[in-house]
């Protein structure tokens, strides 16, 4: 894995991603323990936290799309379509600077949202930016 630190807010964001896709990867649809997979890497803070940045896959489809970018560009395209990966590029192209107030607002934001979904499996989550 890299070497970018892994923080609260990245540990409640990814749940809050695996809990939405209902712990299934939402590339071939297994069930089960389910990792956080970004459109765009972790090191692009404008989009780190950003649910619209982020699917739930298994460990092989994960790996899988890592080492073939190509095919995950082209499944993206067609899972979520031009618009949302248009609105997506134009969101990485920002520059978000955080500091550790900001991450841990980020943390909070998401560790309510995922208690949220805990309580009502009908809440759909928002986005923190």
């Amino acid at each position: 894995m890299s070497g970018i630190k892994r923080e609260a807010c990245d540990k409640w964001f990814s749940d809050v991603v695996r809990r939405k896709a209902n712990s299934t990867c939402e590339h071939c649809g297994i069930q089960g323990r389910m990792e956080c997979a970004h459109i765009y890497g972790r090191a692009n803070k404008a989009v780190r936290w950003s649910m619209d940045n982020a699917v739930s896959l298994c460990h092989y489809c994960h790996r899988t799309f890592t080492g073939n970018p190509v095919d995950f560009h082209l499944w993206l395209l067609d899972y979520l379509g031009q618009g949302h990966m248009d609105i997506l590029i134009e969101k990485k192209n920002m520059i978000l600077k955080t500091n550790k107030i900001l991450r841990k607002e980020i943390s909070d934001h998401y560790r309510g949202e995922f208690r949220k979904m805990e309580a009502d499996q009908t809440y759909v989550p928002e986005s923190y930016n």
